[in-house]
C-alpha cells in the first residue's frame, strides 16, 4: 500500500494562501523521491519551501515522520524565527536546530525559495576533504561556483549570518557546510533538484576516483572557467538546452522533474502535480468548417457563495483568455437560384443557395454565445461513447453519400408500371451505327407485287387452309349413336359431306382422305370449347362439333 501524497481533498484549506497546495504537493513528491534515491538520514536532513515572501511563510516536514510519510497536510508551516502557523495534520513539532541554515538562507537570499539539506555517505565524504568538489566531471561542472563554510551545527548567532551571507554571495546556488553535508539552493523546487541531484553524482564520481586515483596528484582536474560556457551556461537556460529552437520554454530542472513526478503517479503516489503539456501528442483532428456544432445547451449556474480555491480561480481565468465566439463576423442570406440544364439553357426549377450579404445593415444582431468549455453544447448525462459513435457514422454517410431524403414510402411498391419500349433515335452523325440492309432492295416491282398478293391472302385466310389441307389428312371416326332410338350414322356422313363440298368450292384441294376414327380424336381436332375460333384469319381451320355430338356426350356423363 502507498500513501498517497496528494491528501488535501476533504482537509480543511482555508488558510492556504495562492499557489500554496501545488506547493506543497511538490514538497512533499520531493521528500518522497529522496527517500527512494536513499539521500534520507533519519530526521537529520530536511527540506523546506518558502510559499510566501510577504510574510516568511516556510513550510518544513515536522521531526518524527519519515520521509516516506511526507504528504500535502501533514506538513508544517512555520515563519522565519520558526514560530508554528500551521500544525497540519499531526501533533508533531520542528526541530529548530536543523531550520537554522534554513532561516538564515531565506534572510540572507531573498530570491531563494526552496533549501535542500542532506548528508549523504559521498556528499559528507567530500565536505571532508580540503580540496572540495573537484571539476573532474560533467556533474561537478554544471553546479558552476561553490561556496565553502565552516558549519558548527548551528546559524543562530547574527555573526554566523553575516558571514555565511558573504560566503554565499547574491547568485551562489551550491554550499558545502565542512565536515557536515552539502546545502542547495533554488528559485525553484525544480532548481534545487536539478542542483542536489548533480551535486550527489559529483561527490560520487570524486570519492570513487579518488580511491581508484590514490590521491589528486593522479587525477586530471578540468580548467572550472575554460568549460563553463559549456556546462553551466547551457544547464541554467533551461531544459538541458532543448529549448534552443523550441517553442516550449522549460526552466532549469522542470522537464526532468515532471518525468520523475510521471514515474511516481505511475506507482501509484497521486502526487497532485500539475503538468505543464501531456506526455502523448495529441491527433491531428479533421479539417472541418465548424468545429463545435451548436445542438443543445447545457449549462448549469455554480455555487457563488462557496470560495474558489487559487487553483481552481487560476484555471477560469486561463480559460476565459482561451474564450471563444459562435458568432460570426459574416452574414448569409437564403437566395433562390434557377438551376442550368445540360445543354446550358435555363431550367425552370431552382435550387437554395447561401450567399455572403454586403449590406451592412442586415447585419444579425443577437448575443454572442460564449464558449467556454468543448461539451458546453452536449446534453446533460451523455454518454461520451454514444456521442463518438453517432459522430463517426454521421463521418462514414458522408464519406460514401449514403445521405436519404428520409424513409421511402411502400404504397406504391407492388404496382407495376408498363412503360412503352424506348426505341433509339440516331441523329445525322458520323459515330451512330450503320443502318441494316433492306430486304426488298434486290427484287423487282412483279415480285414485289406477287409478295403483296400472298400478304393479303394469308390476311384473309385462304392460304393458311391451302397449307392445313395439303399437307394433313383429315381422320374422323364417328360412333354409332342412337338418337331418339333410330340410327342417325347417315346424317353425320351428310353433314360432313357437305362441309367438305363447301371448302372445295373455294380452293381446289387434291387427294383428300377422310376416315371415320373415334370420337376422342375428334375431340383433337376441333377446338375445346366446340365452336370456331374467334379470330377472323382461323374461320376455317377447324370443325365446328356437331350440336348432336354435345347432346350425346351430356347423356353418357348422366349415365356413368
Amino acid at each position: 500500500m502507498v500513501t498517497p501524497i496528494n491528501d488535501l481533498p476533504g482537509a480543511d484549506t482555508s488558510s492556504y494562501v495562492k499557489g500554496e497546495k501545488l506547493t506543497r504537493c511538490k514538497l512533499a513528491s520531493l521528500y518522497r523521491l529522496a527517500d527512494l534515491f536513499g539521500w534520507a538520514h533519519l530526521a537529520n536532513t530536511y527540506i523546506s519551501v518558502r510559499i510566501s515572501k510577504e510574510q516568511d511563510h516556510i513550510i518544513i516536514i515536522p521531526r518524527g515522520l519519515s520521509f516516506s510519510e511526507a504528504t500535502a497536510s501533514n506538513l508544517v508551516k512555520v515563519n522565519i524565527i520558526g514560530e508554528v502557523v500551521d500544525q497540519g495534520s499531526t501533533h508533531l513539532k520542528i526541530d529548530h536546530t536543523g531550520f537554522s541554515p534554513h532561516a538564515a538562507i531565506y534572510s540572507t537570499r531573498p530570491d531563494v525559495k526552496c533549501v535542500i539539506h542532506i548528508h549523504t555517505l559521498a556528499a559528507a565524504a567530500v565536505s571532508s576533504m580540503k580540496c572540495g568538489i573537484l571539476p573532474i566531471s560533467q556533474e561537478s561542472l554544471i553546479l558552476g561556483d561553490v561556496a565553502y563554510y565552516d558549519y558548527q551545527g548551528s546559524l543562530d548567532d547574527q555573526e554566523e549570518r553575516i558571514q555565511l551571507q558573504k560566503v554565499l554571495g547574491p547568485s551562489c546556488k551550491v554550499l558545502v557546510l565542512r565536515n557536515h553535508g552539502v546545502v542547495v539552493l533554488g528559485e525553484t523546487v525544480e532548481e534545487a533538484f536539478h542542483y542536489i541531484f548533480s551535486v550527489q553524482i559529483a561527490c560520487e564520481i570524486q570519492v570513487q576516483a579518488l580511491a581508484g586515483a590514490g590521491g589528486v596528484d593522479n587525477l586530471l582536474v578540468l580548467d572550472l572557467q575554460k568549460y563553463k560556457a559549456l556546462t553551466h551556461t547551457i544547464a541554467v537556460s533551461g531544459g538541458g538546452g532543448v529549448n534552443m529552437g523550441s517553442h516550449q520554454k522549460w526552466k532549469v530542472g522542470e522537464i526532468e522533474f515532471e518525468g520523475l513526478m510521471r514515474t511516481l503517479d505511475n506507482l501509484g503516489y497521486r502526487t497532485g502535480y500539475a503538468y505543464r503539456h501531456p506526455l502523448i501528442r495529441e491527433k491531428p483532428r479533421h479539417k472541418s468548417d465548424v468545429e463545435i456544432p451548436a445542438t443543445v445547451t447545457a449549462f448549469s449556474f455554480e455555487d457563488d457563495t462557496v470560495p474558489l480555491s487559487p487553483l481552481k480561480y487560476m484555471a477560469q481565468k486561463q480559460q476565459r483568455e482561451k474564450t471563444r465566439w459562435l458568432n460570426s463576423p459574416n452574414t448569409y442570406m437564403k437566395v433562390n437560384v434557377p438551376e442550368e440544364s445540360r445543354n446550358g439553357e435555363t431550367s425552370p426549377r431552382t435550387k437554395i443557395t447561401w450567399m455572403k450579404t454586403e449590406d451592412s445593415s442586415k447585419v444579425s444582431s443577437g448575443t454572442p454565445i460564449k464558449i467556454e468549455d468543448p461539451n458546453q453544447f452536449v446534453p446533460l448525462n451523455t454518454n461520451p461513447n454514444e456521442v463518438l459513435e453517432k459522430r463517426n457514422k454521421i463521418r462514414e454517410q458522408n464519406r460514401y453519400d449514403l445521405k436519404t431524403a428520409g424513409p421511402q414510402s411502400q404504397l406504391l411498391a407492388g404496382i407495376v408500371v408498363e412503360k412503352p419500349p424506348s426505341t433509339m433515335q440516331f441523329e445525322d452523325d458520323d459515330l451512330a451505327p450503320p443502318a441494316p440492309p433492306n430486304p426488298f432492295s434486290h427484287l423487282t416491282e412483279g415480285e414485289l407485287e406477287e409478295y403483296t398478293k400472298t400478304i393479303e391472302r394469308k390476311q384473309q385466310g385462304l392460304e393458311e387452309n391451302h397449307e392445313f389441307f395439303s399437307k394433313s389428312f383429315i381422320s374422323m371416326e364417328v360412333p354409332v349413336m342412337v338418337v331418339n332410338g333410330k340410327d342417325d350414322m347417315h346424317d353425320v356422313e351428310d353433314e360432313l359431306a357437305k362441309r367438305v363440298s363447301r371448302l372445295t368450292t373455294s380452293t381446289t384441294i387434291e387427294n383428300i382422305e377422310i376416315t371415320i376414327k373415334s370420337p376422342e380424336k375428334i375431340e383433337e381436332v376441333l377446338s375445346p370449347e366446340g365452336s370456331p375460333s374467334k379470330s377472323p384469319s382461323k374461320k376455317k381451320k377447324k370443325f365446328r362439333t356437331p350440336s348432336f355430338l354435345k347432346k350425346n356426350k351430356k347423356k353418357e356423363k348422366v349415365e356413368a
